[in-house]
């Protein structure tokens, strides 16, 4: 890098070469001294690292409290202690038989029952009436009574069809007590098969029970009509295996259906139904609808519409089994009675789940609680960074570095790299803390994964940091700011993002486009960790691998390239703003200082030009306001003689002349109802080479501003002035390679000693 030097001559500047600090001196100068602050810093180092550790401890005393609820009798297989038949001590014995319907859910069925399918249908205080269709011809005191229909829209493209269709869906079968007495466990599934079954009760995760059967409330029978339905009111019995019978009752249930024009009214309908689809807000449920669509005799064409809300997917447990296969039995047997007559079969016997062992319920409490958590501890980086880039602005640390030969590339390189392992440290502790107590958040899922998205964060969180840092000047804002970002990022995600992710409805690009706010990517990140690891305890799987990266519904892989992005984004970001916006030095770049280049030919400028002396950088206000006082100024002789020496220098440039300042002035803005502080009125300066010049004048006369201004601190409002006859609006980086300053107050950093100052700064 080369200076300039006044050619008396030729009113131009002649190269002269400027002392550069090498490469490695300055990073070796920054990294002895952050070693040497982390060092003195040991124990707020050690809380940082520490904190993750406390924090897993307690996510695992939380963990065996919740152990210790769930370790009771009615989250597990029911016990009993029965006699020994040899006349020993009981035996304990475990079983259905022994169980209630708590604990039957938990119990290991070898061989499970099979069950009558069955058509979800609505409370009876939930299904739909005229108030949420006028078409309904059932009033709504019905529900009070118990006693509301239960209606099933249908359409079609040919109505004639669909009309037939719709009559032939409902069963034909008896279910009286000759027909349901069969011991023989295939003759009473076929004997309900021949009908359409109804239950209101809500299924859990599995069909090794039928809530419908253990529920007080009877089981329907849909029929077209209940009168004549003799049969409807008659009990059976059902072995589930182990000694433990069940003996629901039957119960007619009036079926209507419902013809309309076409699917999307289908729809309107069915949405009138949603609490918030209708003025009354009131629920109006139907089992099933039907769109026949072009059905025809050679032709079966149909799409069946169900009601998926019972299947409880915005939670984080697993979701519930739903009745479909009877609606869809439902439609495959009316199209076969079409073809071949009401006396075809296409007999539905029984659905039936997968034999199990018995289990118990487990709660991962750290995968659970994980994006929230996780969030924060990860969100406590981001303050660390912000609040140290922030106190050297604030305390003019990083100009006193580049007054001593600092470069910028130097200082963004080694300070990015500084924070880049000491995070990365701190995120291996992090894993490791948690591996060691056993947290299934970190065992269950890769860690290979983990260790590529904690590691895209940190450069992310860096890259935000420096980012961030461009827009305060003041630790105790950037501190505040920073921990209200950590807690309110975690509580938006939380409570706002998660809203989004868990809704399928919701369009995937609006979830990638909140996805590029900084803490949804993480709160996504998380999540998707956390819902992994909380699958794999419950089901005692592995957590996420990566191979999982592959699947449509993990976004992870998306949350990873936007890290990556981010992070370079960001520091391009902070690299431009830092220049044009929160110049450390107080001296702002053009917004299009990057297109600033010499044409090849061109003549170098003047190193003083009346034009450039007079250029003026404040504003507007501060102009009208120094010309109002200006017009009533009186020119001291003294600082006319000193003016007239500076113009004379602009016209004829000198190199016995290193400092100049050209008309000099500084207008601080009004504040707290007080005008305008015009704190110094135009001053010029000539200092030949080789005098020792001193400034003298009373409190508020200017003068720590004038220095302020000519080292770069402050920027002037008007006017300029040159050191080596370069300017101080665009060559201050050049002009700090041949300067020294010794500050008015102690602009070095507190924690170090002052051997540890001398080695950093000589």
């Amino acid at each position: 890098m080369n200076g300039h030097r006044a050619d008396p001559e030729a009113g131009t500047q002649a190269e002269e070469p400027l002392r550069v600090t090498a490469k490695k001196t300055q990073a070796n100068a920054l990294f002895r001294k952050n070693l040497t602050f982390q060092k003195r810093n040991w124990r707020t180092n050690c809380c940082l690292v520490l904190f993750p550790a406390l924090l897993c401890i307690l996510l695992v005393i939380i963990q065996v409290a919740v152990n210790g609820v769930f370790n009771g009798s009615d989250f597990k297989c029911g016990c009993k202690c029965v006699p020994d038949p040899n006349g020993g001590p009981c035996i304990q014995r475990c079983g259905l038989e022994y169980s209630n319907n708590d604990q039957a859910v938990w119990c290991g069925m070898a061989n499970p029952t099979p069950w009558p399918a069955l058509l979800q249908i609505p409370e009876p205080q939930y299904r739909a009436t005229r108030n949420q269709s006028p078409d309904l011809t059932q009033d709504p005191s019905c529900r009070v009574a118990g006693t509301c229909a239960v209606t099933i829209p249908y359409t079609g493209t040919n109505r004639t069809t669909a009309d037939i269709m719709a009559g032939l869906l409902l069963g034909i079968g008896a279910t009286n007590a000759s027909s349901l007495s069969s011991t023989s466990v295939d003759n009473l599934l076929y004997s309900l098969s021949k009908v359409v079954l109804g239950g209101d009760t809500i299924l859990q995760s599995s069909l090794l029970i039928e809530t419908a059967f253990t529920s007080s409330r009877p089981i329907s029978v849909l029929r077209p009509s209940c009168a004549g339905a003799l049969g409807d009111t008659a009990n059976f019995t059902v072995d589930v295996g182990e000694g433990y019978v069940l003996s629901p009752d039957l119960a007619c249930l009036e079926t209507k259906p419902l013809w309309r024009d076409n699917v999307s009214v289908v729809n309107d309908l069915l949405y009138k139904g949603y609490r918030r689809g209708n003025p009354a807000e009131e629920i109006g449920e139907y089992p099933a609808a039907f769109d026949f669509r072009n059905t025809n005799p050679a032709s079966f064409d149909v799409n069946v519409i169900y009601n998926d809300t019972y299947a409880n997917r915005t939670t984080d447990q697993p979701s519930f089994v739903i009745r479909v296969s009877r609606s869809l039995n439902m439609a495959a047997q009316a199209f076969l009675r079409y073809k071949q007559g009401g006396a075809a079969e296409l007999p539905l016997l029984f659905v039936k789940e997968f034999p199990k062992p018995n289990s118990q319920l487990r709660l991962d409490f750290s995968s659970l609680l994980g994006p929230l958590f996780y969030m924060w501890v990860l969100g406590l980086l981001f303050p660390v960074v912000l609040t140290a880039l922030v106190y050297e602005k604030e305390h003019h640390l990083r100009m006193m570095m580049k007054m001593h030969g600092l470069g910028d590339s130097a200082y963004w390189t080694i300070t990015y790299v500084y924070y880049l392992v000491l995070f990365c440290i701190y995120m291996i502790c992090f894993i490791i803390f948690g591996s060691l107590v056993r947290l299934n958040f970190f065992t269950k899922n890769d860690y290979g994964i983990q260790a590529l998205f904690y590691f895209l964060y940190v450069n992310m969180i860096i890259s935000l940091s420096f980012l961030v840092s461009t827009a305060f000047r003041s630790v105790k804002t950037a501190t505040v700011f920073g921990y209200i970002y950590v807690f309110g990022s975690g509580l938006l995600g939380a409570f706002l993002y998660e809203n989004f992710i868990v809704d399928l409805n919701t369009s995937r690009t609006v979830v990638t486009v909140l996805q590029c706010i900084p803490p949804f990517t993480t709160y996504h990140g998380l999540y998707e960790f956390s819902q992994y690891a909380f699958g794999a305890v419950y089901a005692d799987i592995k957590g996420m691998q990566w191979s999982d990266l592959k699947d449509n519904k993990n976004k992870l892989q998306t949350s990873l390239i936007i890290l990556a992005v981010e992070a370079i984004v960001f520091m391009l970001l902070a690299l431009y703003l830092d220049q044009v916006v929160s110049s450390d030095n107080g001296i702002n770049k053009h917004p299009l200082f990057f297109l600033n280049f010499k044409r090849k030919g061109a003549k170098p400028e003047a190193a003083l030009t009346t034009a450039r002396s007079r250029r003026f950088s404040g504003s507007s206000r501060a102009m009208a306001y120094m010309n109002a006082e200006d017009a009533k100024a009186i020119d001291r002789p003294d600082v006319a003689r000193e003016r007239e020496q500076v113009e004379e220098l602009a016209a004829h440039p000198s190199k016995e002349y290193p400092i100049v300042c050209d008309n000099l002035k500084r207008v601080y803005p009004a504040r707290d109802g007080n005008p305008p502080k015009y704190a110094v009125r135009g001053f010029s300066l000539a200092v030949p080479k080789g005098e020792c010049f001193g400034i003298l004048g009373p409190n508020g006369a200017g003068k720590t501003s004038s220095i302020n201004m000519m080292i770069g601190f402050l920027k002037p409002s008007s006017g300029t002035a040159y050191i080596q006859g370069m300017d101080i609006l665009t060559d201050m980086d050049r002009i700090y390679s041949c300067m020294g300053v010794c500050p008015q107050h102690e602009y070095v950093p507190h924690s170090l000693s002052f051997v540890t100052l001398f080695y950093f700064y000589f």
